[in-house]
């Protein structure tokens, strides 16, 4: 189920991003933890509480901040690109579960493992076998490497080691750091540059992240 919702989160992702734009698939696909929290109250695996959803308020308010959805005349919007970012959220929250569960009976590499295979064998249905190829001699095969080692297999095993100690809904929601992290990688090695409404948006998810992680371990 794991790798079934990550199959589905990026792929309905980036469909997304062709359909709309970056700022609303990214933005409807944070919205992750509200859908966690939802399935959470309904099977009673936590409690609902005014905190968790200010807290997944604030986090959604930065998002938007930082990817500039509040701009409607800079975003494109259609329907598909809306279906397809709430359905990269609902993806999301099935990884969110599916970890959970396997971690919570398991150890993390041969649950991640299962999890990557049946992923990679999803997503080969729907890949393009020439390009996937060409991959083999691309002079950024380095770099895919490296993106597949740390941007996934180490990235994904600390995940699974933390979300065993929290409830879903605050894994869910330390995740939404992602944004912030990417933005801070492109202004250090892209050369990026942010605005003042977007280093708020910053903020206001790092605050609202910290103060949910400080609450959760009380």
């Amino acid at each position: 189920m794991a790798g079934i919702g990550v199959a589905g989160n990026f792929t309905f992702y980036f469909l997304s991003i062709q359909a709309s734009s970056v700022a609303v698939a990214a933005t409807l696909m944070y919205t992750a933890p509200v859908i966690v929290l939802l399935i959470s109250f309904i099977f009673r695996i936590e409690r609902s509480t005014w905190f968790k959803w200010g807290s997944i308020a604030g986090v959604i308010l930065g998002i938007v901040l930082l990817t500039g959805a509040y701009n409607t005349d800079s975003i494109s919007v259609s329907f598909i690109g809306v279906a397809a970012g709430i359905g990269a959220g609902l993806s999301y929250a099935v990884f969110i579960f599916g970890f959970k569960n396997a971690s919570s009976k398991g150890k993390p590499q041969p649950s991640l493992f299962i999890a990557f295979i049946t992923f990679c064998l999803i997503l080969f249905i729907f890949s393009d076998n020439s390009e996937a190829a060409a991959v083999l001699t691309s002079n950024d095969l380095g770099w895919f490497i490296l993106i597949g080692i740390v941007g996934s297999g180490l990235s994904f095993i600390l995940y699974m080691i933390g979300i065993r100690r929290t409830t879903p809904t605050t894994a869910s929601m330390v995740a939404m750091v992602e944004p912030v992290t990417a933005s801070l990688f492109g202004v250090l090695i892209l050369g990026d540059h942010l605005s003042i409404i977007q280093l708020l948006g910053m903020v206001i998810i790092l605050f609202t992240v910290t103060l949910l992680c400080v609450k959760q371990s009380d």
